[in-house]
């Protein structure tokens, strides 16, 4: 048996100014720490074997806090833009509601929230899929198949893409999936790696 959490970053500072955020590396907002720190409150009673996470600031402030409130600040970290944020492309940086205004609700919401259809110049979920769980396989698979604990601290639309994995969630469901920022989800996994339990701590 082995357990994985899964952690979206606290808010970041594009998130609380309603702009597409994707691989443009924003720091938290002093709410994100605040869920940064709830987060680590809400694992205190975990012993983690190592930790995973992008290359970009806002999840890897978001480990270090977590790691901080737990006391666990040596374990052992691997950072890699195969676990970065769907890139948004042309939409990176505008507003959400300036961009609905701009291309349409319609548009914006097949944008967002299809599975294969991405912006201009990014990525689709399915694009985002196609990076993120051939590196959990490779890298992170193997660590849990091993009998460890694994932490990942990551992004709404990379952490969708491996929840749609890990729970064989049909295109459909994952559409309508939603990651909260700073909330723990954990999962017992068997000695296959396969799920048997997992829930929002």
């Amino acid at each position: 048996m082995s357990q994985l959490v899964l952690i979206r970053h606290g808010e970041s500072q594009w998130n609380l100014e309603n702009r597409f955020t994707g691989w443009v590396d924003v720091p938290l907002t002093p709410k994100g720490e605040d869920e940064a720190r709830a987060a680590g409150v809400k694992l205190q009673a975990f012993q983690f074997d190592c930790g995973f996470t992008s290359v970009l600031m806002r999840a890897q402030n978001t480990l270090r806090i977590v790691l901080e409130v737990i006391g666990q600040t040596t374990l052992p970290i691997t950072e890699d833009k195969a676990l970065n944020e769907r890139m948004y492309g042309e939409l990176q940086g505008l507003n959400k509601a300036e961009t609905a205004k701009k291309f349409g609700d319609e548009q914006v919401k097949v944008w967002r929230r299809s599975f294969d259809v991405p912006p201009p110049g990014g990525e689709s979920l399915k694009d985002t899929a196609e990076r993120v769980l051939p590196y959990f396989e490779s890298q992170i698979r193997p660590e849990l198949l091993a009998k460890k604990n694994v932490l990942i601290v990551a992004h709404g639309n990379s952490l969708r893409s491996l929840v749609m994995h890990l729970e064989n969630l049909s295109r459909e469901a994952v559409l309508e999936l939603n990651i909260p920022t700073g909330a723990p989800l954990f999962y017992d996994l068997d000695d296959r790696g396969a799920v048997t339990a997992h829930r929002y701590l």
